[in-house]
């Protein structure tokens, strides 16, 4: 029964996103639902101190980066930046190509280090754009967006500082250069794969006559400054922020150490206020990048974002408000169902497939896939069976790094179910609907977890690491 729990409130959590109603109304009544149906008398206690909790402390640390990513993406659009490096990239690769020019984008970026959630905000005014005027369905460009930035550059590419590749490291010994053969092979295929099944769908809605659409929302605005700015010159912003990122996200902990304290200034006696700098440098490294983007695009196209600035701004901070809120929501559910009886029953039976890797790869996204994230389900799983996947590898001669890989890869397999915090995002923020678009979502994240499986079969067949 308490396993049957889990499993209704995520498929009622799951349909409700599905069908469009708010994930910040419905992820609380699935999460507390579940628990009036395991313990009543806990419903209260786990609401207040550990759904709003956990809530309160996912916006404490990320809202900022939301709210300066939407702003980052709006001034952009605002600058005619987009509108610059469209027409470049059209004038480059052709009309034809405009889905690959969205996902080396999105990679670069996120291999740059930028939060997956900031990629959403900074290339989707370059997506519609690009989209509109090569007359792709607008509905594709989530399916787009996600391969580029929710998949191989975020876990696969030996290397990336995403933090579903940064976990492992803590748990195995290893570092972020973990199998890098083994990566680099799975990014392949994740990518060929990709753009195949994307070209298809381009195709098929080529033939049929649809184009870009129609009685859209949230589309950008139409650039009205004139004279295009020089690609070049539109590029340097999104430059600046993938090179700043990684350069503050160096410095930040040489210049505070490991924590830092201050006493505020308040009358009476007050405690210090220490901050762990190794929790907070990274998000501290992307406020700053994101802020210098900013100024960056102001100091060059200063005349057309400030014509329209004050209505731009309110638009950027409403969406970071309902992305960041969704998100949020989902986190607290997911906090709410790992401490559930029914997801220990879960998590224990995954002991019993038999092969280490395999039942890695399998505990590790299904875990991911049951709270809808990436990083807090391989969390969870590490946690508690870090120590049974190293005894394993032992016995049957697998190195750690192999572990870290198959596990990075995982977690972003099946985490990207339709109340997954970052698919709602991508969607609030483009403006489509899971009917939509969640489709081609779905296929991305099926050729994601395919290619964790894809390199446990070329480490069995050949010892690649």
């Amino acid at each position: 029964m308490a396993f049957l729990i889990v499993l209704a409130a995520l498929g009622f959590l799951m349909l409700a996103a599905y069908r469009g109603y708010s994930v910040i109304l419905f992820a609380p009544v699935a999460a507390l639902g579940a628990v009036l149906l395991t313990d009543p008398s806990l419903v209260a206690p786990i609401f207040t101190g550990l759904f709003m909790d956990k809530m309160v402390g996912f916006l404490k640390l990320y809202f900022p980066v939301f709210m300066l990513g939407a702003l980052f993406g709006k001034v952009i659009e605002l600058s005619g930046f987009s509108q610059s490096i469209v027409a470049a990239t059209i004038g480059l690769v052709g009309r034809s190509r405009a889905m690959l020019s969205i996902v080396i984008v999105c990679a670069l970026l996120t291999y740059g280090g930028v939060s997956l959630f900031v990629v959403v905000f900074a290339v989707y005014p370059f997506a519609a754009e690009l989209f509109r005027q090569s007359n792709i369905p607008k509905r594709l460009i989530p399916g787009t967006i996600a391969l580029g930035a929710f998949t191989f550059t975020m876990d696969s590419l030996p290397g990336t500082p995403q933090i579903q590749n940064i976990i492992p490291t803590s748990f195995f010994g290893t570092n972020t250069w973990a199998a890098p053969w083994l990566g680099t092979l799975g990014a392949v295929f994740i990518l060929i794969v990709g753009l195949l099944y994307l070209e298809s769908r381009r195709r098929k809605a080529l033939a049929s006559g649809e184009g870009y659409g129609t009685e859209l929302v949230n589309e950008p605005v139409a650039f009205e400054g004139g004279k295009l700015t020089h690609p070049l010159i539109a590029l340097l912003p999104l430059v600046l922020v993938g090179v700043l990122n990684k350069l503050l996200g160096d410095a930040i902990p040489r210049l505070y150490g490991s924590s830092h304290s201050f006493v505020p200034a308040v009358i009476g006696e007050a405690k210090p206020v220490v901050q762990e700098i190794a929790k907070i440098a990274a998000i501290w490294a992307v406020e700053g990048a994101l802020l210098v983007g900013i100024l960056c695009v102001l100091a060059c196209a200063w005349r057309p974002v400030t014509r329209r600035f004050a209505e731009g701004s309110k638009a950027a901070v409403g969406g970071a408000l309902l992305a960041s809120m969704n998100t949020a929501s989902e986190y607290g559910f997911g906090a709410v169902i790992a401490a559930l009886p029914g997801f220990r029953l879960i998590a224990n039976a995954l002991h019993a497939i038999p092969q280490p890797l395999v039942n890695e790869a399998v505990t590790v996204t299904a875990l991911a896939g049951i709270t809808g994230s990436a990083s807090g389900g391989m969390s969870i799983a590490l946690a508690a069976m870090a120590e049974t996947f190293i005894h394993n590898a032992q016995a049957a001669g697998i190195p750690m790094e192999v572990l870290h890989r198959v596990a990075a890869m995982a977690s972003g397999g099946m985490d990207t179910l339709p109340h997954n915090g970052a698919v709602i995002t991508l969607l609030a923020v483009t403006g489509l609907t899971h009917r939509q678009s969640y489709r081609d979502i779905f296929a991305i994240t099926l050729i994601k977890t395919a290619a964790v499986f894809v390199v446990i079969l070329i480490y069995s067949l050949t010892g690649l690491v």
